[in-house]
C-alpha cells in the first residue's frame, strides 16, 4: 500500500529493525547450544505510553473511538480530553477513565448516542452491522478508518485519524516523534529463528495459525525472524493442522495472552496437535503478548517491537 513520501518516514525507520538488544549489541552471529528458556509474556504495561504535546486546536470536541488503536493514537497526539467512548480493546493505562461504550467487541448504540459525540471513528471491523445501522440512522458522524496490517500502515493510520479529528498537523508530529523513538541496534542469529504464530480461541474452539498478512508476519519480519506460517501457508488465517505445524517446525511459537489462557496455559498449548513434535513445543519457546498490544499496529508498536526482539534473543539463547 503506497501513499505520499512525506508519509512513508515510520515505515522507513520501522523496518529495518532486526532484532533488538538494550546492551551488547553485536552484528556476530550469535551460536551455541545454551539450554533455552520456555515463556516469555509481554504485558501492555511493559511498552511506555507516548504522548506528544498537540500541535493545534481539534476540530472535533466529543470522540468516540472505536476503530482499532484510535483511542490509543488520539491520546498519543495530545488529545485525551476529546475522548468520550472507546472501544474494549483499547486497554492502555491512561484510558481507563474513558467509558467502553461495547460489549465485547459488540458496539452498543444507545451508550454512543447517550455520549453526544461530534465524531464516531470505525473500522471494517467494527460491529454489528445493525449497531453501525443505528448510529447512521441517528444521524452520527461516522469515519471509516483502514486498518492497519503492516508497519507500512501505522503513518497512514495516524493521518486519518488526525484527518478525521481535524488535527492534521499532530498526526504529523506524533509520526515524527515515532521516527525518533526507532532503534536499530542489530544483533543477527544465523540461521534466523522461525516463528509461528497462532490465534487461539479454545473456548470458541478458534485455532488459526498466522499465513502472510497476518499482521504478526509483519512484526516478526521487523525483529529479522522467519514467519514459517507466511511462508507455507496461503492465507492470513489458516486452520491450524499438525501436518502444517510439524511441517512448519519454528523455533519459537507467538500467540496472544488470553489466546493462551483459553487452552489451558502453557501445558494447553504445548498440548496441542502437533505442537510437542515442533522445536518450539520440545524447547517450551513461547511469547506470549497482550491481545489487545500484539496487532495494534500504533504508537507503542515501535517499543512492542524491542520488547519482541529482546524476548526472541532471551528464548534463543
Amino acid at each position: 500500500m503506497k501513499f505520499p513520501a512525506s508519509q512513508t518516514l515510520l515505515a522507513a525507520a520501522l523496518l529495518p529493525i532486526s532484532l533488538m538488544l538494550l546492551t551488547g549489541c553485536s552484528s556476530a552471529p550469535v551460536t551455541g547450544n545454551a539450554q533455552p528458556s520456555t515463556l516469555v509474556t509481554i504485558s501492555a504495561t511493559d511498552i511506555p505510553e507516548i504522548s506528544i504535546t498537540g500541535q493545534e486546536i481539534p476540530a472535533k470536541k466529543r470522540v468516540v473511538a472505536l476503530a482499532n488503536g484510535s483511542a490509543e493514537i488520539i491520546y498519543a497526539m495530545g488529545f485525551k480530553t476529546i475522548l468520550v467512548g472507546r472501544d474494549v480493546a483499547s486497554t492502555m493505562p491512561a484510558l481507563s477513565t474513558i467509558p467502553v461504550v461495547t460489549s465485547g467487541h459488540q458496539i452498543i448504540p444507545e451508550k454512543i448516542i447517550s455520549l453526544n459525540p461530534d465524531a464516531v471513528l470505525i473500522d471494517a471491523s467494527s460491529g454489528p452491522s445493525s449497531a453501525i445501522d443505528s448510529l447512521k440512522s441517528s444521524a452520527q458522524s461516522l469515519t471509516l478508518i483502514s486498518e492497519a496490517w503492516t508497519l507500512a500502515d501505522i503513518a497512514k493510520k495516524i493521518t486519518a485519524i488526525g484527518s478525521a479529528i481535524g488535527a492534521p498537523k499532530s498526526a504529523a508530529a506524533l509520526i515524527r516523534s515515532l521516527n525518533k523513538t526507532v532503534t536499530d541496534s542489530k544483533i543477527r542469529r544465523i540461521p534466523a529463528p522461525k516463528i509461528a504464530f497462532l490465534y487461539l480461541r479454545g473456548t470458541s474452539s478458534i485455532f488459526l495459525m498466522g499465513g502472510p498478512g497476518s499482521g504478526a508476519d509483519s512484526l516478526i519480519q521487523a525483529i529479522g525472524a522467519v514467519d514459517v506460517g507466511a511462508l507455507t501457508l496461503p492465507h492470513p488465517f489458516n486452520s491450524l493442522t499438525s501436518e502444517a505445524l510439524v511441517r512448519a517446525d519454528p523455533d519459537v511459537i507467538l500467540v496472544m495472552t488470553k489466546g493462551m489462557e483459553s487452552v489451558g496455559g502453557l501445558k494447553g498449548l504445548l498440548a496441542l496437535p502437533g505442537v510437542a513434535q515442533t522445536s518450539a513445543g520440545i524447547n517450551k519457546r513461547v511469547i506470549a503478548v497482550d491481545d489487545s498490544l500484539l496487532l495494534s499496529f500504533g504508537p507503542r508498536t515501535p517499543g512492542l517491537i524491542g520488547e519482541l526482539a529482546r524476548s526472541l534473543m532471551k528464548l534463543m539463547m
